[in-house]
């Protein structure tokens, strides 16, 4: 098995002039990218931060994201993954938690650093990126660090090193949810398979020098639309393309700017769009829509794939896109803790409908009473995966609740409710925790959100639950439309016909925009206070 370093390490050395990454006008050669994270690896070294130790990583999308994190590996340490949305009590939570000894930061959010830099007691390393920001005194930046250090040298590593991603706190605190890294990039080599980028597994160094010197450098180009610090925009946007000498793009707005995605799609030949439901391809398909207007269409031919995690993505978006494109629209269900539970394939000629997945052989559903629920059956229960993932960091209580063993397998069970169609394929149906009990009766928030985001004026929607002393919760319908005339009547009068009653909201907010996080997924503190406040 294998371990990240030693794994890119090999890449470097069969495609070092090809670009691993690409921001703007900035090009990363791998064997730029190689150096450049050896000089990071002795700078840690250097402070003392011994091997096992974590790396906190404040930073928004940039190459020195990739650079530290490939560094934070070639010194056998824990690249640990930091909101850059979090302000003072939250960064101190995550570092702490998370035993960060390193903190690398962009200086636009050195503000936040400086107030809380004395409760960073266990940070032994502050490194700045500039990128316009005030500079944080007697704090390094990263381009005089990686001058001031020579490459460390190349080492043995393990496959049993750990790997960890903290999830984004969307139900509670972020958890690190912890991995060996041979196992999680053995999952991650068995997904490029499957997508036609690999030939086989490789297990090994050689093997995976074969493999690449088997490509074509570059083939592979991959913008992820969504934030780094995010499983699906590192897991699924960068490293599939890094393991195999491709090109990471990144783009330069730190707003979405879809209109950015189709200029790069077309300028750097991309093959992989990465996005997270329809948060992200709503904007994708207005944009393709307006540039069609104005005569200015698209030139998708190279895209092969867009690839959605994390979020819905709703068949009326994936129609707008496929009938638009030749490309594979691959809605991949999965989790932080479990990685792919399942997936859904629509192509030009085929569709997909919502939240539906065939899963995968590894997954299966059970019910509140630990048995496997029946295709056809009419019963729902708990998505259930056998995972890399072996626990959550400082938190044996939750990791035994969540890491469980079936038939003498480890499994996780994220929360994540579905039904089984009698073909054995899933309905996805939502995250229990995030349930409404009204009335004795359980409602999914996402299946209320993507019956109210079908209104041709409803451009996005939360759905929450908000105290009630006659049925314990009512339903809440926080909608986001710039349409003047939408009501709340008409919202509730359009879901009569689809959703049961007790599903129907007994209240709608109508707000111009709705919050979400970066990475696309919901904001549902947000959306609750929102509600709260509108119902006071």
């Amino acid at each position: 098995m294998l371990d990240f370093a030693s794994m890119w390490e090999e890449v470097v050395d069969v495609v070092g002039d090809a670009d691993a990454i690409r921001q703007g006008d900035r090009r990363v050669t791998y064997r730029e990218f190689d150096d450049a994270a050896a000089r990071f690896a002795s700078a840690l070294d250097a402070a003392g931060v011994d091997e096992g130790a974590k790396v906190a990583l404040y930073l928004y999308n940039c190459p020195e994201y990739l650079v530290a994190q490939f560094g934070a590996f070639k010194h056998r340490c824990v690249p640990v993954n930091v909101n850059f949305r979090y302000l003072d009590d939250e960064l101190v939570y995550l570092v702490e938690n998370a035993d960060a000894e390193a903190l690398v930061f962009h200086s636009s959010l050195s503000a936040c650093v400086a107030r809380m830099r004395e409760r960073l007691v266990g940070v032994r390393l502050f490194v700045e990126v500039d990128d316009g920001g005030e500079h944080l005194a007697d704090v390094v930046t990263m381009a005089d660090l990686l001058a001031a250090n020579t490459p460390q040298a190349r080492k043995d590593r393990s496959p049993a090193d750990l790997y960890m991603l903290y999830t984004g706190g969307t139900t509670g605190m972020p958890k690190g949810v912890m991995f060996p890294q041979g196992e999680f990039i053995e999952r991650l080599m068995i997904s490029g398979v499957s997508l036609g980028l690999l030939e086989s597994v490789p297990t090994d160094r050689p093997g995976v020098r074969a493999a690449v010197e088997a490509l074509v450098p570059g083939s592979e180009v991959s913008i992820p639309c969504c934030p780094l610090m995010h499983g699906t925009g590192m897991w699924i946007g960068a490293m599939p393309a890094l393991m195999v000498g491709g090109t990471v793009v990144l783009l330069e707005s730190r707003t979405f700017d879809p209109d950015e995605v189709w200029r790069l799609c077309e300028e750097r030949g991309v093959t992989r769009i990465v996005i997270v439901g329809d948060a992200f391809a709503r904007p994708l398909v207005r944009a393709l829509e307006t540039r069609e207007r104005d005569g200015r269409a698209v030139d998708t031919s190279r895209v092969r794939h867009v690839i959605s995690s994390g979020a819905i993505w709703s068949a009326e978006m994936k129609d707008a896109l496929r009938s638009r494109m030749n490309a594979t629209l691959v809605d991949s269900l999965g989790s932080t803790e479990g990685l792919g539970f399942g997936a859904s394939g629509a192509t030009h000629e085929v569709g997909a409908p919502t939240a539906h997945f065939a899963l995968a052989p590894s997954a299966k559903v059970v019910g509140e009473d630990g048995a496997e629920v029946a295709p056809g059956s009419g019963r729902s229960g708990m998505l259930a995966s056998r995972t890399a993932a072996f626990g959550y960091y400082k938190d044996p209580d939750k990791s035994a609740r969540t890491f469980i063993q079936i038939d003498g397998q480890g499994y996780v069970l994220t929360g994540d409710w579905a039904s089984v169609e009698s073909d054995g394929t899933v309905t996805l149906l939502g995250r229990g925790s995030m349930s409404i009990n009204t009335g004795g009766e359980k409602v999914f928030a996402e299946e209320v959100e993507e019956a109210i985001k079908r209104h041709p004026l409803v451009d996005d929607c939360l759905v929450v639950g908000v105290a009630d002393e006659k049925f314990g919760q009512r339903v809440v319908a926080v909608v986001g439309s710039s349409s003047p005339t939408l009501s709340e009547d008409e919202i509730c009068s359009f879901l009569r016909d689809s959703l049961a009653h007790f599903k129907v909201p007994r209240a709608v907010v109508i707000r111009e925009h709705v919050q979400r996080a970066p990475n696309g997924k919901a904001d549902y503190k947000w959306a609750l206070a929102t509600a709260r406040a509108a119902s006071s």
